[in-house]
């Protein structure tokens, strides 16, 4: 396992070396179609498909074209994507793309119908000849491969297949043919491709063509003969043909990855045994000794065949590079699961290209085959295909950069929409969408094709300027928040304010003793007696913010959801709250309601009488808004009414309800209150970004304004544009005949519109949306939008993706639609590992948002007044905190010592900058000052100092008397 640092597990900015190959690919039998032109033999898969051997629970072929009737025969490559008659729409794609190498597959019963070297079938060679051409033309050079599972069907018959090993020297003599025909175009040969799938499933389970379900034993032989007739290609070409036609030689080979369930020894030795099982199989005897894995060797007994010593001799080193497939083909589908000894696997393309890196001695390794797949119903917007792509070539590019691995080149697949074996039609993989039931078979390029083309043109991920972190400073007024949305409301009091008296029993117990019918008088309490503020203070203090944010309990200061019952206490308690908050110079930000658990934040009676559902709701806030604003508003200057209303969890009518009450409680203050108290009141809006998950993709850059009007314009626009709903919303649920969306009437749009000061938002995080199905799990079937991820993206421990452009785009989008208003980043923040002592996901969540928050404010001219990071400690909201909390102990993390670094320098400082100089400024409050909170100490003090007066007046008076008396 390799050390993860967040920069590590995230993008790697940079370019993969010069003179990398880039190549994409296809097979013949997937591709080609022309199953009977031109005197073309049959072959296993012709067979299979036509007449499939119908095994239970595991049908060979699944899926039709897409769009075909149910009564269309079984799934076949007959035509497939017909490349055999459209050489020049396939290489058309390639320059498109911009590959420097094509791998493509000869089908051997192509070029000899009858399998062996016999007279050859001119109209075969023809094809590739042309195809090779083509290439030539182009500049594109080809990645042949000799055998990609498509037996001409007589060999079958007539010696049973791979089992026979004679089948090595007839595939030694086609190998011979095209070497002689095609050999001096080409530089890159590959014999076999993936021989495990060959031999495990076409002869072993027989999920595959030819379909022989034999005994493993049987899997094993086939094995045995395909290395043998590997070599004896390999040899050959080494022989005569590599000294004047140059060219490389190798064999597929496919992988999986594996990890211990458990991080033990053995759990470590069974993924050693499941690799050797799956690759080593066959590296291991080519890259290293000519015999297989000792793991095999002592758990498979008599099953598995030796290699005499000459045979070993033979096979070892028949292999010029290393040539890996890894994807679905076989990993988490062909793989036999007692090849995974109960380990997991994971689709982890950079750990296997180490693990094969320090196994198989350093080996130059060209990816012959990776990519993921998609639906087959989805057309040219694949964006998980494209997202996997953009992982696994990440990958490759940490594994040459960061770990030393010597990648060379790398193989999308595939170019083109095919026949995807086992699975017939059900899923595509091509980088070019095609219409199987279409006459032309044209190629459209899909979202995956215009992005490994834009990557190729770049060489990888090179620095962007929009990705660099930028130097500057916030303005001097910029309020630096944290947050506490469960501040616990303790008012518990000290121990100073008990009327009680308390022996001490020191000789048994030592405890205080309670003397019973024994009281002193009870004093009068003060704010520092509520022994659970000053720790908060202590702890706000020490990250240097300047501002704090919290929401206040309705249900507690109202149980009712009246003023018929109001908890005094309660209420003193926030009263104490805000100006101990002051006093220690930290200006309160307070939220109203908050929708938490239970009761989503309400009084009981009030969510038992329809919550936010209730009309009736929205004017109870009203005067508790003035409540709270009467007896707090002396101290607090910035007032949130509702605190990330939850628009996906919320019905249209609770939605409509809340936003009058947000404008009647924003007009009471405006009206009663804003002259006395200077305040400001807004409404904080969860505003997380929704990205195009095909940036190319009209259709997905439509469906995201729709999620963003649903999720953040159903409230903001009413308030902060034009009074009304957002037009998005009401076309699209008119066109579905939902008429659920309230009417405002003029007057509420009048009451509505304006109704703010500033605009607050909290942002966590960005969400890729498509428009095409892929999981419907994770299908919104309202909105009809895909949900996903990048895959390249950091993510938290509840997988909460890190994306901090995400932020500024946020920013700039509420710009653009509402104007230059004054913002505040209300609330950012991300859980992180308990277990993680150093902290480093929080560090650089926090590091990397504020400086999209700069940028945002320096590059975008956003006018940012602030940013809160989320939260204070692990107590009130576990895992986000930035301290822990244990045994009663507030521990700062190291997170909360970067912000405070952040907060101390106002922002980002160059090396060697001085900043910005920033006078410290303090908040005066008439009402929390220490003569106005301690008028019973000065009244005591001031009879102190007027009995001294006394005292020296008459000590004087008397002692003048004294003198005058002896005189």
């Amino acid at each position: 396992a390799f050390p993860q640092t967040p920069e590590a597990a995230g993008l790697l900015h940079d370019a993969f070396p010069d003179g990398f190959l880039w190549a994409v690919g296809s097979a013949a039998y997937q591709t080609e179609g022309g199953w009977q032109q031109h005197g073309k033999g049959a072959s296993i898969w012709d067979t299979f498909t036509h007449h499939p051997p119908g095994l239970p629970r595991d049908p060979p072929l699944a899926g039709r074209p897409t769009g075909a009737p149910s009564s269309s025969p079984p799934a076949t490559g007959d035509v497939a994507s017909d490349s055999y008659n459209n050489v020049f729409r396939d290489t058309e794609g390639l320059r498109e793309l911009g590959v420097t190498h094509y791998r493509f597959s000869i089908s051997w019963a192509r070029v000899l119908p009858n399998g062996s070297a016999g007279a050859p079938n001119r109209e075969g060679l023809r094809y590739y000849r042309r195809l090779l051409e083509r290439l030539r033309e182009l500049g594109v050079q080809p990645v042949v491969t000799l055998y990609h599972w498509d037996l001409p069907q007589r060999l079958q018959d007539a010696y049973g297949g791979w089992a026979n090993r004679a089948l090595a020297d007839l595939f030694r003599d086609y190998a011979e043919l095209c070497f002689r025909h095609f050999g001096s175009q080409v530089k890159h040969w590959i014999t076999i491709d993936n021989p495990y799938v060959v031999a495990w499933h076409g002869y072993a389970t027989g999920r595959l063509a030819p379909g022989v379900r034999g005994s493993a034993r049987l899997g094993y032989l086939v094995a045995h003969n395909l290395l043998l007739a590997h070599a004896k290609v390999w040899h050959l070409y080494n022989t005569s043909f590599r000294p004047t036609q140059g060219g490389q030689v190798s064999i597929a080979l496919s992988s999986h990855w594996i990890s211990p369930r458990r991080m033990t020894d053995h759990g470590i030795k069974e993924c050693q045994k499941s690799l050797d099982f799956v690759l080593g199989w066959f590296a291991k005897p080519v890259f290293i000794d000519g015999d297989y894995p000792e793991s095999m060797r002592s758990n498979l007994s008599s099953l598995l065949p030796e290699f005499t010593e000459s045979e070993r001799k033979f096979v070892k080193g028949t292999a010029d590079f290393f040539a890996l497939s890894f994807g679905p083909t076989l990993s988490f589908q062909l793989l036999d699961p007692h090849m995974k000894f109960r380990q997991l696997e994971s689709p982890s393309l950079r750990q296997l290209l180490f693990w094969i890196d320090l196994e198989y001695n350093h080996p130059p390794i060209f990816i012959v085959e990776n990519g993921w797949f998609v639906s087959g119903t989805t057309k040219r917007d694949d964006a998980k295909s494209m997202y996997y792509l953009k992982k696994f070539i990440m990958e490759t590019l940490k594994a040459i950069r960061l770990d030393g691995v010597n990648v060379i080149g790398y193989t999308a697949w595939s170019l083109m929409d095919g026949f995807e074996w086992h699975r017939g039609y059900s899923v595509r993989r091509g980088l070019f969408y095609v219409d199987f039931l279409s006459q032309d078979k044209k190629l459209w390029p899909k979202s995956s094709a215009l992005f490994y083309q834009k990557l190729i043109e770049k060489n990888g991920f090179p620095p962007l300027p929009e990705n660099q972190p930028l130097e500057g400073t916030f303005p001097c007024d910029f309020a630096w928040g944290i947050v506490d949305n469960h501040v616990q409301v303790d008012t518990t009091l000290s121990q100073f304010t008990d009327p009680n008296v308390y022996l001490w029993d020191v000789h048994h117990s030592k405890r205080l003793i309670k003397v019973d019918g024994v009281v002193t008088k009870k004093r009068k309490s003060y704010c520092v007696d509520f022994a659970a503020i000053r720790p908060q203070i202590a702890l706000l203090q020490e990250t240097h913010v300047t501002h704090f944010h919290f929401s206040l309990d309705w249900a507690l200061v109202l149980p009712l959801g009246n003023q018929s019952q109001i908890n005094g206490t309660v209420l003193r308690y926030y009263r104490c709250l805000v100006g101990e908050l002051v006093r220690a110079n930290v200006t309160p930000v307070v939220a109203l309601w908050q929708p938490v658990a239970p009761h989503q934040g309400l009084p009981g009676p009030l969510a038992q009488r329809g919550a936010w559902e209730n009309p009736h709701t929205a004017l109870a806030f009203v005067e508790y808004a003035r409540l709270c604003f009467k007896e707090l508003g002396h101290s607090v200057k910035f007032w949130i009414t509702m605190n990330q209303p939850p628009t996906r969890n919320m019905t249209y009518s609770a939605g409509h309800n809340l936003l009058r009450a947000h404008a009647l409680a924003w007009r009471v203050y405006d009206e009663n209150f804003r002259r006395a108290q200077k305040g400001q009141v807004s409404i904080a809006l969860q505003a997380d970004w929704i990205e195009p998950a095909c940036p190319s993709s009209q259709k997905d850059k439509e469906v995201a304004d729709r999620v963003l009007e649903f999720d953040i314009g159903w409230l903001a626009e009413p308030i902060f544009g034009s009074g009304d709903y957002p037009h998005v919303m009401r076309d699209w649920l008119s066109q579905r005949n939902n008429f659920l969306l309230p009417y405002f009437t003029e007057d509420d749009k009048k009451l509505i519109q304006g109704s703010f000061d500033f605009l607050a938002l909290s942002h966590y995080t960005t969400i890729l949306v498509d428009w095409e199905k892929e999981d419907p799990g994770k299908y919104n079937d309202y909105l009809e939008v895909q949900e996903m991820t990048d895959i390249t993206w950091l993510n938290s421990p509840s997988q909460v993706a890190v994306v901090p452009w995400g932020l500024r785009r946020v920013l700039n989008w509420l710009k653009s639609k509402y104007g230059d208003l004054p913002m505040y980043v209300i609330a950012n923040g991300i859980d992180g590992d308990p277990q993680e002592t150093e902290d480093k996901l929080r560090v650089h969540y926090i590091q990397n948002y504020v400086n999209e928050a700069l940028k945002a404010y320096i590059l975008d001219g956003i006018n940012l007044c602030g940013y809160f990071a989320y939260s204070l400690s692990d107590r009130t909201a576990p895992k986000f905190g930035l301290f822990r909390y244990a045994a009663n102990q507030f521990e700062p993390k190291p997170s909360m010592k970067h912000y405070r670094k952040i907060i101390d320098n106002n922002g980002f400082l160059g090396p060697g900058s001085l900043g910005r100089f920033c006078p410290e400024e303090f908040t005066v409050c008439t009402e929390c000052s220490f003569f106005h909170s301690r008028k019973t100490l000065l009244a005591f003090l001031a009879c102190l100092f007027f009995a001294f007066i006394i005292s020296l007046s008459l000590i004087f008076y008397y002692s003048k008397k004294g003198r005058r008396s002896y005189k």
